[in-house]
């Protein structure tokens, strides 16, 4: 059975004032035909754009979906989490004045895993071919809906990146994000390691146990959480390996799988509500911490309550424009496993 994805089109170039009122309308248009209910706290899944990028989506164009949810009685805050790599989104206080830099200050800012990536919950993957569980942000994993905010556009890894993305790197913790990029166990550097014991009593699978000169990391019991990594103040717990950075760098199919399954389990039971904007759209993701240009016209905002479906819309979009992003086959994958279908029917407004 198809689902339904509300669709609103845009001129290239047009006002914020206009995108914004064109996501509320998209929305509101859902809203009153399916019926999902709102819940009386709603978090925002966004992204702040990284120093330097200039073709993230700004809290000018998210107004007019935050005054319809404000007048239905929910309240509401932006949700983000720690990047596993460093830089300005690296950590909690680092996050939140990138967000304020970046003028998000309409509604507060939650760090969802935790200051450094450690506050996370494990949640079953349905299905999966890589994962059996997936350690995601502990705010968006217990939040029975969520409104993901997503910008449709290229990535270097996935190919491209929407609602699943959105749902999966960006729902994770950061050690789910280094089990989707590295798929390794980290080990622990005796060099560096100052015995403070923080890994251990962080470890939820006591796979940590104290040696004669430092901690040690039991990779029979490790599972490649990144709890360890997260929290250990020393730097001493390491995920580099030839193989790790060899996927990491490369990509491909079995980090498309990863990234899928883990929307599945941030997707799964939820009444989660998928805006995407297809605007803005540049070969590269909004973490590129440089400006970058279009590489075809504005489309419009789609709405869906299918992850899936939203994406696919949005996907066949671009590509009736003359771009395909590498990554489709993620799509068939997403339909396989029970994320939702391939199938829609646009509603245009």
């Amino acid at each position: 059975m198809a689902s339904k994805v509300y669709f609103k089109k845009l001129e290239s170039c047009c006002a914020e004032a206009d995108i914004s009122a064109a996501a509320r309308q998209a929305l509101e248009c859902l809203l009153e035909k399916e019926n999902p209910g709102l819940l009386p706290e709603i978090p925002l899944k966004l992204h702040f754009g990284e120093r330097g990028n200039r073709t993230y989506i700004p809290q000018s164009c998210y107004t007019g979906v935050i005054d319809l949810l404000e007048s239905r009685g929910s309240k509401l805050c932006y949700a983000e989490t720690t990047v596993l790599y460093g830089g300005s989104r690296a950590n909690g206080e680092n996050h939140r004045k990138l967000a304020a830099d970046h003028g998000f200050d309409r509604l507060p800012v939650v760090i969802a895993d935790g200051n450094s990536g450690e506050d996370a919950v494990s949640v079953k993957v349905p299905n999966g071919r890589h994962f059996q569980s997936a350690s995601l942000a502990t705010l968006l994993a217990k939040s029975e809906q969520t409104v993901v905010l997503s910008h449709f556009k290229g990535h270097m890894l996935a190919g491209f990146g929407g609602a699943m993305k959105q749902l999966s790197m960006g729902f994770a913790s950061k050690g789910g994000k280094m089990a989707m990029h590295l798929g390794v166990k980290p080990r622990i550097r005796t060099w560096l390691c100052k015995s403070c014991g923080l890994c251990a009593k962080r470890c939820n699978e006591n796979a940590i146990t104290k040696g004669e000169k430092s901690y040690i990391i039991d990779p029979e019991k490790c599972i490649g959480c990144g709890a360890c990594y997260s929290i250990c103040p020393h730097h001493s717990v390491s995920i580099l390996s030839l193989g790790g950075l060899w996927n990491a760098l490369t990509g491909g199919r079995v980090f498309r799988e990863k990234l899928i399954e883990y929307a599945l389990a941030a997707h799964t039971g939820k009444k989660n509500i998928y805006i995407n904007f297809c605007i803005n759209i540049t070969n590269g993701c909004d973490c590129e911490p440089h400006p970058m240009r279009r590489c075809i016209d504005d489309i419009g905002i789609f709405v869906s309550l299918d992850p899936l479906a939203v994406d696919q819309a949005c996907y066949d979009a671009v590509a009736a424009k003359g771009k395909k992003f590498r990554g489709k086959e993620q799509l068939h994958y997403a339909e396989k496993i029970g994320v939702g279908t391939t199938e829609y029917e646009i509603v245009e407004l």
